[in-house]
């Protein structure tokens, strides 16, 4: 009987899961493109439909994509890129990543088109519970690895996790653990709006996992928002659960993560350089070399205070004929702190410098660039270049000759996926702009490896490659196009919020994982919100 009870439940439980979009999301938010491709061709063959429908007035879809991809190749002919094969191989890419962002959003509309709001939130429910199980594996990995219960201040393995714990919680995408923070932001929000409370705070923790501070700073003021203006009295309750978490998890669980953002700020405010002494010359010293500077600087300003130390722990007898009590190694000791060793990809990228001889214009200090976030002087680098070619300012410098994924692919780096060396191309306007903000900055050490010092921008994206055509179809054809159809506007907006802060931080629209989460909720929102006689519906 209870055997019959299980059945009947769960295939109740399957029936109200759309089943081909919840296998369409998890191939399609997996880093490797390759995956991406499969997710799309396994769609299309289950719900083969082209009817894209764009229109100028009252389009099914947003017409920024074609206004993008029309941009592109309208540069393509003004500058006559086509020409260069290695570019011409590039462009085709370039354009297969917009396409790839229309067949994504063409299967989305069609699923809320034709499916009820509870189907497609029990979906999601299965996709974020899924998501979770992969980020707690990476946790669960992470503990045992070290055999630390609390992973963010375990110091061992010369602080291999430590600060950084939270970007090994990479969850289902297997991507960064940013996109796995902005995905369960967007989660909180979907969550609170239909009052799912404990998928809210399953959400929350994920995001806290993952130890992004921006993400954390950006869903408390998100949430703050909604408390103010649009919230019942279990929703204000639950909001305050979550700035409470977000609390302690800085407090207790991962406190070097407030210092790191505080020390950030601090930095930015004072001007002060950081305290890793770094020697002004016009090319990075070997590995070797670099070793031996950072060993002798270890060891001149540490020396006093480890023999201090070694002294008060030296053993004493307890009594005459009695073992020494001999101390076990202190982990948090600076012989176990972090080694500053040249890794892999610096190597690879100090290679990439010296083989194209950019030592000069790359590896050199400049002034100011290490108290200004990266992200800041390559806004710079844009409207100085626009200064520089003002003719460009209408349609930009063409696709992948100014700062996108596409551009940092087509180098041959292999930093944003694969890319053949016989066709690598490299624009001299991208090098001399926003790739030698990345190479100044990861070619160092660690601690400049963050998301505040990559030229990663959607905004840049756009301003340099599309010009004013891309800035103005992205606000009138891609944010008009959700604001003119929603009724809802207060989780509208919380949700504008989240996908606006995070094209600041990455070249998402290429990534292709949360955009697509974000069109779903906005049409889903859409739906749920429109009068009976809406023309989409």
């Amino acid at each position: 009987m209870r055997d019959t009870i299980t059945y009947h439940f769960l295939k109740r439980a399957i029936a109200k899961i759309d089943w081909q979009l919840l296998i369409f999301l998890l191939l399609f938010m997996n880093v490797k493109l390759i995956v991406k491709i499969f997710a799309i061709a396994f769609i299309y063959l289950l719900r083969f439909n082209f009817r894209f429908d764009f229109k100028l007035r009252q389009s099914r879809l947003p017409m920024f994509y074609v206004i993008v991809m029309a941009t592109g190749l309208l540069n393509l002919a003004l500058y006559r890129l086509y020409p260069n094969l290695n570019y011409d191989i590039g462009f085709i890419g370039g354009i297969f990543y917009w396409l790839l962002c229309i067949l994504a959003i063409h299967q989305i509309k069609l699923t809320v088109e034709n499916s009820g709001t509870e189907i497609i939130q029990n979906t999601l429910i299965a996709f974020f519970v899924i998501n979770a199980a992969f980020s707690m594996a990476n946790l669960l990995q992470i503990i045992f690895e070290t055999g630390a219960i609390n992973p963010y201040q375990y110091q061992g393995m010369f602080q291999k996790y430590f600060i950084g714990t939270g970007d090994n919680i990479k969850g289902l995408t297997f991507d960064t653990s940013t996109t796995n923070a902005f995905l369960n932001a967007f989660g909180i929000v979907y969550f609170l709006q239909r009052k799912e409370m404990r998928m809210v705070l399953l959400s929350m923790a994920i995001l806290l996992l993952t130890g992004s501070n921006l993400t954390s700073i950006l869903i408390t003021v998100v949430l703050v928002y909604l408390f103010v203006f649009n919230s019942t009295r279990d929703q204000k309750s639950i909001i305050a659960i979550c700035i409470f978490l977000f609390v302690i998890f800085m407090a207790k669980v991962s406190p070097q993560n407030h210092q790191y953002a505080e020390s950030l700020i601090i930095k930015g405010l004072t001007k002060k350089q950081p305290s890793i002494a770094v020697e002004k010359t016009n090319s990075i010293a070997s590995p070797e070399e670099q070793k031996q500077k950072l060993a002798q600087a270890y060891l001149d300003s540490e020396y006093c205070k480890m023999q201090m130390q070694s002294k008060a722990a030296a053993p004493i007898p307890n009594s005459a004929g009695s073992k020494p009590f001999v101390p076990a190694p202190n982990i948090n000791s600076p012989p176990y702190q972090n080694r500053n060793d040249t890794t892999q990809q610096q190597k690879e990228l100090i290679h990439f410098v010296k083989q194209k001889k950019l030592d000069s214009s790359v590896l050199t200090i400049k002034d100011g660039w290490y108290t200004t976030p990266g992200k800041v002087i390559a806004m710079m680098q844009t409207v100085t270049f626009f200064k520089q070619h003002p003719w460009k300012f209408i349609t930009g410098n063409g696709m992948g000759n100014f700062s996108s994924k596409l551009a940092f692919r087509v180098t041959g780096l292999n930093i944003a996926g694969y890319y053949p060396a016989r066709y690598a191309y490299l624009n001299p306007d991208f090098n001399e702009n926003h790739l030698t903000i990345f190479l100044y900055y990861f070619a160092r050490q660690a601690e400049l490896h963050s998301v505040v010092n990559t030229p990663d921008s959607t905004y840049d994206q756009l301003a340099g490659e599309y010009g004013l055509a891309g800035i103005a179809a992205f606000l009138l054809f891609y944010v008009g196009f959700f604001l003119k159809r929603t009724n809802d506007f207060s989780f509208s907006i919380a949700y504008l919020i989240i996908m606006l802060s995070a094209f600041a931080t990455g070249y998402w629209f290429e990534q292709l994982s949360i955009v697509p989460i974000f069109e779903l909720l906005m049409f889903l929102n859409v739906k749920q919100n429109a009068k009976p006689d809406h023309h989409d519906e």
